[in-house]
């Protein structure tokens, strides 16, 4: 610019015929103007004059032919660009250096570029598919099996374990019996319908009945005590002509000694010891 209207606002010269710059509604020479106002350039450390292109990014100011990646050296201008450390650096650069490696293909995933990330690892969003059905998992739920992830409705197809009594998908946990899996809510005695998971139980003609149940449907009464006989947990019972006897109930009817592994008599219903049956 040439004015001839007015003087430095600084040294007072007069800017008749010569360049000048404006600050505040202030005239000055080329040479006050730099001296006063002009950012020295972070590479260089020279003023960046005000006939010089000045690029600024976060207080920082550079020379347009100093504003280059601390790599390579290529110029950053109108490109984009990332900060590590104070430096400037190119986006490849950038990713070499610092961009997580993609868990899939091992490529570098861009700066700027979506990322997903899943149980420690980064993959790119198109990295991050079904292994079966090859749709993108996105945040939708997933299930992984042998290090590889799928989306819900295909893991069930290919893998999934169906309740023998229900016959949908078992997720989690479960119950095994006769070889056939049960949700555990669903693994009930087959009389009462009272859920059985970790509690006693015993099978009869392949279903589980709990212990109330299958005493008052199947189990022997004792002869002596009229209560059922069930064996659970190995107790012992005596069998004799189509009777039984809890182990602690045969004994003789008259001195109540035991009779288990003992010769004995019978009078009627009755059972008795020898001394006993022979008075």
């Amino acid at each position: 610019m040439t004015s001839n209207q007015t003087d430095c606002h600084y040294c007072l010269q007069s800017l008749r015929g010569r360049k000048y710059a404006l600050r505040e509604e202030n005239t000055y020479c080329v040479t006050c103007y730099d001296s006063l106002f002009a950012n020295p350039c972070e590479e260089c450390k020279q003023p960046i004059e005000c006939d010089s292109k000045d690029l600024a990014y976060k207080g920082r100011h550079w020379h347009e032919g100093c504003f280059k990646c601390a790599k390579c050296s290529r110029s950053l201008v109108e490109k984009p660009f990332a900060a590590k450390d104070e430096l400037l650096l190119c986006t490849e650069c950038y990713s070499d250096e610092y961009s997580s490696k993609c868990f899939h293909c091992q490529r570098t995933i861009m700066p700027g570029s979506r990322k997903m990330e899943f149980k420690g690892s980064s993959w790119h969003e198109s990295c991050f598919v079904c292994q079966y059905c090859r749709q993108p998992l996105g945040t939708k739920p997933l299930i992984t099996k042998d290090n590889e992830n799928y989306c819900v409705p295909c893991f069930e197809k290919q893998f999934a374990h169906h309740c023998y009594s229900c016959k949908k998908v078992i997720t989690s946990g479960g119950v095994t019996y006769h070889d056939q899996p049960w949700h555990k809510e669903c693994f009930v005695c087959a009389g009462c319908k009272t859920q059985l998971f970790g509690q006693r139980f015993i099978s009869k003609d392949e279903y589980p009945y709990c212990v109330d149940c299958f005493s008052k449907l199947y189990a022997k009464k004792c002869a002596a005590c009229k209560k059922p006989i069930t064996a659970l947990g190995g107790a012992k019972f005596v069998s004799f002509e189509e009777r039984q006897w809890h182990g602690e109930c045969f004994n003789c009817v008259k001195c109540s000694v035991s009779l288990v592994g003992q010769g004995f008599l019978t009078r009627q219903d009755d059972v008795l010891c020898h001394e006993c049956g022979s008075a």
